[in-house]
């Protein structure tokens, strides 16, 4: 597929007096183009997080990720030393359930309000603490496609606190593709199978990928857990299921 030409810039998008930042990226050549929702690390909108969008992007989709901390920590983006996450679990652990959702729900309402976007069905694909929270966001009602990158904890607990998020599964109304590697120690293999038992207990259309030898953060070209064999695999399932919105 021929990469498309883009042109990226930063939105602010106004909601219940709370501001949230959000990094925008979308093909130049005038079109139709589905929209896609790219959710952080605990490391912020940082640089492997605005590549990941313009890569997006680049396929032909119109891109936005919003700032997941700006409620704690406004502009926040750093990051993989030790020190950087214990500073990032530190900003996740503040957020909400709820006000994620709601931010997400903003960042694709914006993305309705754009001529260029399509309206039938938005995408979305989360890493690490945003993995999470992608499964949480296939939750919505415009979301139809979700990509889950290795999201710890979402059989045991849900930002903000109450039931783990696994337990609504069955509210996914779209597709929802899962990725995790084995050498993973933040997600237990019996918690992949837990997830994917609720997935076909509530027949979501979906897939699990589970990377052999690959560790936590195995996407991410700047960490040192980088496995470029299951990345590049990953890769090619994602536009897979992006191209559902088309």
């Amino acid at each position: 597929m021929t990469e498309q030409a883009i042109i990226t810039t930063t939105v602010n998008l106004l909601q219940d007096n709370i501001q949230v930042s959000a990094y925008l990226a979308e093909p130049k050549e005038p079109g139709s183009y589905p929209g896609v929702v790219v959710l952080q690390e605990i490391f912020g909108v940082n640089v492997h997080i605005r590549d990941v969008t313009e890569r997006i992007a680049k396929l032909g989709y119109v891109t936005i990720a919003p700032a997941l901390f700006q409620r704690t920590a406004p502009g926040f983006e750093t990051g993989y030393t030790p020190e950087d996450i214990e500073t990032g679990r530190g900003y996740a652990m503040q957020t909400k359930a709820s006000e994620l959702l709601s931010d997400i729900q903003l960042a694709i309402d914006y993305l309705k309000s754009l001529p260029q976007v399509k309206k039938d069905g938005f995408g979305c694909i989360g890493f690490c603490f945003g993995g999470h929270v992608a499964y949480l966001a296939a939750t919505l009602p415009d979301v139809k496609a979700t990509a889950s990158f290795y999201g710890a904890g979402i059989t045991t607990r849900t930002p903000g606190g109450g039931a783990p998020t696994v337990t609504r599964t069955r509210e996914i109304p779209g597709t929802l593709y899962a990725f995790f590697g084995t050498a993973d120690a933040s997600i237990p293999p019996e918690q992949v199978d837990e997830i994917e038992a609720e997935l076909e207990k509530y027949k979501i259309p979906h897939r699990v990928f589970r990377y052999d030898g690959a560790d936590h953060g195995f996407f991410c070209d700047r960490r040192a857990s980088y496995n470029p064999k299951a990345a590049a695999d990953a890769w090619e399932q994602v536009q897979q299921l992006f191209s559902q919105l088309n």
